[in-house]
């Protein structure tokens, strides 16, 4: 029986291998590495977060994006922003040097069993595991509005089914969103030609403003620090005290989760936008949508009324993701009624990340509302990782071994030694 199962291997799940496996525990690690950033992103897209805010984590501060881009040519500068597929590169590099070999595996089922879980991977296999990190990322999570449920992905699609747009080309597409992922997916169909307009419910548009230098005047850096979330201090609490954010009350937390970093778009996308002709339609709603000859009819409305009507070939949808505990089907009915939930549907997250459910541990978007607005970026992983390692730990250390005896913090077995290879 492994001492952890690490389901998932994005950027959370494979730093949390990394730590896991660092630290001696016999930790492995399923999933296709950086899957939703190698198939599920158009090309031609960039990060939003800046490079140094984006790097996996490892403990000793190794195998960082600087490190990898340097090895490939590859500025990784301060208000220079990475290609997509340059960090996806970056992360399948960083699995190699950091860790054991992956499982690629997908799971399709995690339940708990005596003294532990198991976990029933894609082809039937079953393994087990003392405790499990599910670290599945963003995908099991797509949220659609309602208006667009139930039509068939030849008309309807959420923005993380897409890896090439060029099947837009020439098509009338309309844009639902108004976040980094609907402004820039717009700006890519529009510079292939493609007839675009975006519908949202917000009124205008919000653009982040280009970063200040790294080095700058003392009392500017004082005023409004850098942080991996933006600069100023209550970025900087959200991106690098999310142990100090999970004391804050429910409610604070909860407003907080609700509201800090909205949908805006990155100060280098704007002028793509500004100057492509799009048809952007703020303060509407999507209320209808039929197939009608081939095409989508679609209704929308405004807040202060009225109803505008119009046809389009494909309707994308870049409204986010939900984490609540009913989108979690990966576990089981049992043990996902064991979570504990808000009225909200989404599952509290402890000490460590540790969920209700006695060994299960979780990471990512659906610790917000507890750890706060970091766990919805890369950069919240540099915290999660050794944190819910932590946890882990602390959790084994309780739990009895075969014959009744403790097995220690930290020192389970010895680190597997993972050789730093010179590939790229």
């Amino acid at each position: 029986m492994h001492d952890l199962l690490v389901v998932g291997a994005g950027p959370y799940g494979l730093s949390i291998a990394a730590h896991a496996q660092a630290r001696g525990l016999d930790a492995r690690v399923f999933g296709r590495p950086m899957q939703s950033w190698r198939d599920h992103m158009p090309r031609g897209m960039f990060l939003k977060s800046e490079p140094w805010a984006s790097n996996l984590s490892a403990p000793g501060d190794r195998f960082r994006l600087d490190q990898y881009c340097a090895r490939i040519g590859v500025a990784a500068e301060h208000g220079r922003p990475i290609p997509v597929e340059t960090f996806a590169s970056y992360g399948l590099w960083f699995a190699r040097q950091a860790l054991s070999p992956v499982d690629e595996r997908m799971v399709e089922d995690i339940d708990a069993v005596p003294g532990g879980f198991a976990v029933r991977t894609e082809d039937g296999e079953v393994l087990r595991g003392r405790a499990v990190a599910l670290a599945n990322g963003l995908l099991p999570y797509q949220h659609l509005p309602e208006a667009l449920r139930g039509l068939t992905e030849d008309h309807v699609s959420h923005s993380s089914r897409h890896s090439d747009l060029g099947r837009f080309r020439g098509a009338d597409v309309t844009v639902v969103g108004a976040g980094q992922a609907a402004l820039e997916i717009a700006a890519l169909l529009a510079e292939q030609r493609t007839r675009v307009r975006i519908v949202a419910r917000a009124r205008r548009l919000e653009w982040n403003t280009v970063p200040p230098p790294w080095v700058r005047p003392w009392h500017q850096s004082l005023r409004a620090p850098h942080s991996g979330l933006g600069c100023g201090w209550r970025n900087w609490f959200y991106a690098e005290k999310p142990g100090a954010f999970r004391r804050l009350p429910e409610r604070t937390r909860a407003a907080i989760a609700a509201s800090a970093l909205g949908p805006a778009g990155a100060w280098w996308v704007r002028e793509r936008v500004d100057r492509s002709a799009i048809d952007i339609r703020l303060g509407r709603a999507i209320v209808a949508a039929r197939p009608v000859s081939g095409r989508l009819h679609v209704r929308t409305a405004g807040a202060a009324g009225g109803v505008e009507e119009f046809g389009t070939d494909h309707v994308i949808a870049a409204t986010g993701f939900q984490a609540t505990r009913d989108r979690m089907t990966v576990l089981a009915p049992g043990v996902r009624h064991m979570l504990a939930q808000r009225a909200e549907d989404t599952p509290w997250v402890g000490r460590g990340f540790a969920s209700a459910c006695p060994g299960l541990f979780l990471a990512g978007l659906v610790t917000t509302p507890d750890y706060g607005p970091a766990m919805r970026f890369v950069h919240g992983a540099s915290y999660t990782a050794p944190a819910l390692v932590d946890g882990v730990e602390r959790y084994l250390s309780r739990q009895p071994r075969r014959g009744g005896s403790v097995i220690p913090v930290g020192r389970r077995h010895a680190p597997a030694p993972v050789a730093a290879t010179s590939d790229t």
